[in-house]
């Protein structure tokens, strides 16, 4: 045998020197990322700061409303307290003035009737200057019971008009701004329909 033979073997045949050994397959290589788009992150930013700006600017506007009418509701109702009391004062006033008899009325010399004058524009003077601080009277004759503005002290038969219509009035209610400041203490019809009839109906007969 022959070197070559006695190195691989008696049937191999000898490798052909110009095949190469096979080389592993490159491993591809990941491309690389694409870089942001400048324009597209100044649009994002733009549209994050534009939102956060909308939401300041809601929320200043809330406070600044908020501000206003705790200002507002302060200016109306500062004078609350200091007002019911001088309705009081007017209560005892107007007492004073119904306490006189007509006839002492009527034949009332000069003292009395310019007493009775006094005390009457002292009255008017008092309620005037608290109408101009936003103190109303109610007057809710004949209006239907509202326990919102309304104190009901009594009942009265009265089959005439609706159940619950306020029939009487016994102490005058005030208003302040858009609260109550007292209620007025009234006489509610009982025995009557609980529902007004509209105008365009006719009442059975």
């Amino acid at each position: 045998m022959t070197d070559e033979t006695n190195k691989y073997g008696s049937g191999a045949e000898a490798p052909d020197e110009n095949v190469k050994a096979a080389e592993p397959e490159a491993t591809e290589k990941p491309e690389a990322a694409a870089a942001p788009d400048p324009l597209e992150l100044a649009k994002a930013e733009n549209a994050e700061l534009r939102d956060k700006y909308l939401r300041l600017a809601a929320e200043m506007d809330n406070l600044r409303r908020r501000t206003e009418r705790d200002v507002r509701d302060a200016k109306s109702y500062s004078v609350a307290g200091f007002a019911r009391d001088m309705l009081a004062v007017s209560d005892n006033l107007r007492r004073a003035l119904d306490a006189i008899p007509a006839d002492a009325r009527e034949s009332a010399d000069a003292g009395l009737a310019a007493l009775i004058e006094g005390v009457e524009m002292t009255e008017r003077s008092m309620l005037a200057a608290l109408e101009r601080h936003g103190v109303k009277r109610l007057d809710p004759t004949g209006q239907k019971f509202d326990p919102n503005f309304h104190q009901a002290m009594f009942e009265v038969p009265n089959t005439e008009v609706p159940n619950n219509t306020v029939v009487q009035v016994v102490q005058a209610g005030y208003t302040i701004g858009e609260r109550v400041l007292r209620p007025a203490m009234v006489g509610v019809a009982k025995g009557g329909p609980k529902v007004a009839p509209s105008e365009n109906e006719t009442p059975a007969a």
